[in-house]
């Protein structure tokens, strides 16, 4: 029993792991990490309630319900991002970039 409940653990561990792997933004992959997740949490309560039986039937109604609800709830993707630093500045010298140094008349002349 101890043996049974412990391998279940670590699939259900591995299984939440896999799915937390997928693109929020593409629904099949949403869809089959729903899936996965309600199928977990389907399983536990199934068997809690009903034994072997009870856990296989969780397991399939929070599989396609986790499915169903992974899919609908897919946000939309971003805008593309612009550059961290922005646009590059405009020809050094010109009248919006003056050119990098001291003003002109900074230095001593001799």
């Amino acid at each position: 029993m101890i043996r049974k409940t412990t391998a279940l653990l670590l699939a259900g561990v591995a299984l939440a792991g896999a799915a937390g792997c997928t693109n929020p933004y593409d629904p099949g992959q949403r869809a089959l990490g729903g899936a996965g997740i309600g199928a977990l949490g389907g399983a536990a309560i199934g068997g809690l309630a009903g034994g072997g039986r009870g856990a296989a039937a969780g397991a399939l109604i929070g599989g396609i319900g986790g499915a169903a609800v992974g899919a609908a709830t897919t946000p939309s993707p971003p805008p593309p991002a612009t550059s961290y630093y922005g646009a590059p500045p405009p020809a050094y010298g010109s009248a919006y970039a003056p050119a990098y140094g001291p003003p002109p008349g900074y230095y001593y002349r001799y």
